[in-house]
């Protein structure tokens, strides 16, 4: 539920985001994109272009992701001794790669629906888009293309987002009692962070992290879309190599940063508190 209320809340931003990544042809400009999507061409609806595979895909993901972290937490704390800081950034990276692998072909197929403009549809929804991946493009290992990036990438993502997040949080709470936590509705003898500062914490959690991680995603992208794209290369290095020969890195590697940040930061501060009041939800009706 955390993973579906952040991915719908910058949904249009996610699409605008896989358009500049991959350089499109018809959107190669910001203002640009936003004018022909919305008032032009596509509608309202367009900037929500892919975002029914993005739900499908996020339901399993965000469930594994949240659930990985607490359990790879708990056996890194007790099989190998390792607590405080460190096992957070640990379980962070394991979680965020064990949900990758599992959901990765949901994320190829939501992708190649955003990156379609009004006109040059390759695929007619989600299940022609599966069957024509599968038939065209290696059957189920084409569904994986990209994924040594995502995974490349998905450590010091994961990994430093739940660190910085965890960390400010136990920071915060520690050293401000007060004036950054209020009693649990569950148990008031526990605090929690204020629901502000909990979405501010998430946010400056997903902003850091998307900025170490960046250059690996717009490799992604770009091997995701793979035969859609006119020039495509086969491997990671190649992508990498060819995104900075033709683009450098302000426009290549960190093309779409600055509006990644203003996607991040709601994104991850969503996530972070629907997940944080739904575990007092939980707790609550388990009681």
């Amino acid at each position: 539920i955390a993973g579906c209320c952040a991915k719908t809340t910058v949904a249009p931003l996610d699409r605008v985001k896989v358009l500049l990544q991959a350089h499109n042809h018809h959107y190669k400009h910001l203002g640009r994109i936003f004018y022909l999507i919305f008032l032009q061409e596509e509608g309202y609806l367009g900037l929500y272009k892919g975002n029914g595979a993005m739900m499908i895909r996020i339901f399993p993901y965000g469930a594994i992701q949240f659930m990985a972290f607490e359990q790879y937490k708990k056996l890194i704390t007790t099989k190998l001794g390792v607590s405080g800081h460190v096992h957070r950034l640990m379980a962070g990276s394991m979680a965020g790669m064990t949900a990758v692998i599992c959901t990765y072909p949901l994320d190829m197929v939501r992708v190649r629906l955003a990156f379609q403009v009004k006109g040059e549809h390759t695929y007619t929804g989600i299940i022609h888009a599966f069957k024509t991946i599968y038939a065209k493009e290696g059957g189920f290992l084409g569904f994986y293309r990209g994924l040594m990036p995502t995974i490349l990438g998905m450590a010091p993502y994961a990994g430093v987002s739940f660190f910085t997040f965890g960390t400010l949080k136990s920071v915060g709470l520690s050293h401000a009692p007060t004036l950054l936590g209020r009693p649990s509705s569950d148990n008031p003898n526990v605090l929690v962070l204020k629901t502000h500062i909990n979405l501010l914490c998430g946010g400056v959690a997903g902003a850091i992290a998307q900025t170490i991680s960046y250059p690996f995603d717009v490799t992604r992208r770009r091997m995701q879309l793979g035969t859609v794209l006119p020039e495509f290369e086969n491997t990671m290095w190649e992508t990498m190599k060819y995104v900075y020969g033709h683009y450098g890195i302000r426009k290549g590697l960190y093309r779409g940063l600055s509006l990644n940040y203003i996607r991040c930061v709601p994104s991850q501060a969503v996530a972070f508190t629907t997940y944080e009041l739904m575990n007092i939800l939980k707790k609550t009706f388990l009681s």
